[in-house]
């Protein structure tokens, strides 16, 4: 039996495995860790954003020349690729699963494509305050150093993201993790009713029995949270509460803007007000400049070697 995949499409520290593991509660969701298995074949065609041992960009010619040759050309592979990917799915719900959940972070890089290869699939869009995901960032992935333009290119995905949901309401869904943690009796029953699934309160407690099989995702979330709970959404506050921080916030939300904001919910003007409010302490800031200033140049320069990686073929 074949199943319908769920894409949950975020950002890294959006909540999403807390969402994953609520879904998974219901009998007929089937779910693995982090699947990614997508990413490699999507980004197949791509000359450009990925490196490779055998060079991508010359593949990527290769690829596109031998699809040139098929009866329907690129729309071939892409077919090829839909069934590939439900087969595997398939396989990992088991029979009698309705849905699988795939909940893979950076498909922000390739969600035009997966909204275009997989018609069929329901999307869930989960929205998160930009200011507690950059802190999520500190407080996790760098241990409270100021790295966060290391992750730029999961920072900056927010515009595909919001790109992507602005082109596809009709089809797909979006929620807040404000909202679901806020309010989880106005907002998981919409969540259930866009699958056609059942919702019951239970699917709020139980969610904590969920064991994610894989060691990709987010143990941080699962080993603190086993209930459904608003602390979190406060806790940015201290962490970036030095001016440096607070100058680097200022600027990542006027690139987000007002307009991507408002499609997630957000207001530009009261975030920057938010942000003024925290109270301003030295704590870090020569740590937080050196560490910033090495990653935002890293950065660069790992964009600029991605832009010169593509050899001219003859």
């Amino acid at each position: 039996m074949s199943v319908t995949p769920i894409f949950l499409l975020s950002l890294p520290r959006s909540g999403s495995t807390l969402v994953q593991r609520v879904l998974a509660g219901h009998r007929e969701i089937a779910t693995a860790a982090e699947p990614w298995v997508l990413l490699p074949h999507l980004y197949a065609t791509r000359e450009r954003g990925i490196a490779a041992e055998y060079t991508q960009p010359i593949a990527a010619r290769a690829i596109a020349e031998f699809l040139r040759s098929l009866p329907d050309g690129e729309r071939d592979y892409r077919r090829a690729l839909h069934d590939f990917g439900i087969d595997l799915y398939s396989r990992a719900a088991g029979p009698e699963t309705r849905y699988f959940l795939d909940k893979t972070p950076r498909y922000h890089y390739v969600v035009d494509d997966l909204l275009e290869v997989f018609p069929e699939a329901k999307s869930v869009f989960l929205w998160r305050n930009p200011l507690a995901i950059v802190a999520s960032i500190v407080q996790t992935w760098a241990r409270g150093r100021w790295n966060v333009d290391r992750w730029q290119g999961d920072l900056r995905g927010l515009g595909l993201l919001v790109d992507a949901y602005d082109s596809h309401r009709d089809s797909t869904i979006a929620v807040r993790y404000e909202d679901l943690v806020g309010d989880p009796a106005g907002t998981w029953p919409g969540i259930f009713a866009y699958l056609d699934l059942s919702y019951t309160d239970d699917l709020l407690t139980t969610f904590n029995e969920v064991r994610l099989e894989g060691s990709m995702g987010d143990p941080t979330g699962v080993g603190r949270y086993s209930t459904i709970s608003a602390e979190p959404l406060e806790k940015w506050r201290s962490t970036l509460a030095n001016p440096y921080r607070k100058r680097w916030c200022r600027e990542y939300l006027r690139w987000i803007g007002a307009e991507r904001l408002a499609v997630m919910g957000y207001d530009l003007e009261g975030l920057l007000e938010q942000l003024d409010e925290i109270g301003t302490s030295p704590r870090s800031l020569a740590s937080d400049a050196v560490h910033g200033g090495y990653w935002a140049l890293a950065q660069r320069r790992k964009r600029a070697a991605f832009k010169r990686m593509a050899p001219r073929v003859r």
